[in-house]
């Protein structure tokens, strides 16, 4: 099984400066620091899509990724709590009759 080869955050930040900031090529670039052209671009358009947010490292999320967690914890509570209201509703219907 091979592993993946993982690059620094100032690794990836200088590749992409010598494609934008010094007019090489994704191919050229990638070519001389030994990357494959397709990964390049593809660091590229995550640094250009994150406003400078990009490759925060693992365990590092940014407030919208951090949001989510705490999103789903309040859907599934109000989930449990409608399902009770539910329940009390039917209950107290059957004691009124």
């Amino acid at each position: 099984m091979t592993t993946r080869k993982q690059y620094s955050k100032e690794f990836k930040l200088d590749a992409i400066s010598l494609v934008q900031e010094q007019g090489y090529s994704k191919s050229e670039a990638a070519r001389s620091l030994g990357i494959n052209a397709n990964v390049l671009g593809r660091w590229i358009k995550e640094h250009e899509a994150a406003d400078g947010q990009a490759f925060q490292g693992n365990g590092i999320l940014t407030p919208e990724k951090a949001e989510i967690p705490q999103l789903r914890e309040g859907n599934r509570r109000l989930k449990m709590e409608n399902e009770i209201l539910k329940k009390a509703t039917v209950s107290f219907a059957k004691e009124t009759r």
